[in-house]
């Protein structure tokens, strides 16, 4: 069955996306609501609807999304200076798209709140 989610159809190219980095199992690009200078998601190409929803057999991809995270810090030139990565879960965690995504967001002074300091 074909998930429709707005990632799926991003994996599928069905919307036209600039891509930042892809491997195996995952793909990442541009936030297009970025809170930061460095805004990037990093998806599953597999629908994974949220983290809770992940299986053991699908620790592979898990564990190269935040892989990812890391290539794409150091690529974006944030690695040395810090970055946050976020996982956000269920509608209380504050996810708004059902497919599991990794933000990696840096590039300034960060507050508890994720948003640069003003």
């Amino acid at each position: 069955m074909i998930n429709d989610c707005i990632f799926c159809k991003i994996v599928r190219k069905e919307v036209p996306t600039p891509l930042v980095y892809e491997g195996e199992h995952v793909v990442a690009f541009e936030d297009i609501a970025p809170i930061a200078p460095v805004h990037v998601l990093v998806i599953p190409k597999e629908h994974i609807a949220s983290l809770h929803d992940a299986t053991a057999a699908q620790s592979v991809v898990l564990a190269e999304l935040l892989q990812a995270a890391i290539v794409i810090a150091k690529e974006r030139g944030i690695a040395d200076t810090g970055y946050k990565v976020l996982i956000r879960t269920g509608v209380h965690g504050g996810q708004e798209v059902p497919h599991v995504h990794v933000h990696v967001i840096g590039g300034a002074q960060l507050t508890e709140h994720i948003a640069p300091e003003a």
